[in-house]
């Protein structure tokens, strides 16, 4: 487990670089937190560190957008969050994606998880404190 703490939104791509070299080339990413801490912001700045070449804009009424990186690469950006239960999960085909050894980035997982632990990822939790500072716990 790691904990990063950042209070300057300029230092998002060093924190981002930071989590890039903690996740070891994992490619499953669960992103947890409350509404508005910043997991948007930070998935944008992973995948502009990762080399993404298209803009970064939340799935949330796609569920899914598909960001090309330089390399052939590709981060599919899920945003669970209007998901009712696991069946949804399932019919937008999210075990495909998982297994497709693209990045996989995920915004309200919590419905996703028990497909999610049939892998290995990333989990991510960001929270944000009275006085503006954020913090992001890395788990394996």
């Amino acid at each position: 487990m790691i904990r990063i703490e950042y209070t300057d939104i300029n230092k998002l791509a060093e924190v981002a670089n930071k989590i890039i070299e903690r996740a070891n080339h994992m490619r499953i990413w669960a992103f947890y937190g409350e509404m508005g801490v910043g997991k948007t912001t930070l998935i944008a700045e992973l995948a502009k560190q990762l080399g993404a070449t298209t803009i970064v804009s939340s799935p949330t009424f796609a569920i899914v957008n598909e960001y090309q990186l330089l390399n052939d690469e590709k981060i599919y950006h899920f945003d669970f969050y209007r998901l009712a239960n696991l069946n949804e999960v399932i019919d937008i085909g999210l075990d495909e994606y998982l297994a497709s050894g693209h990045y996989c980035f995920m915004e309200w997982p919590e419905v996703a998880e028990p497909i999610l632990q049939q892998y290995s990822f990333l989990k991510l939790l960001l929270e944000q404190n009275e006085k503006g500072n954020r913090y992001i716990t890395i788990n394996v």
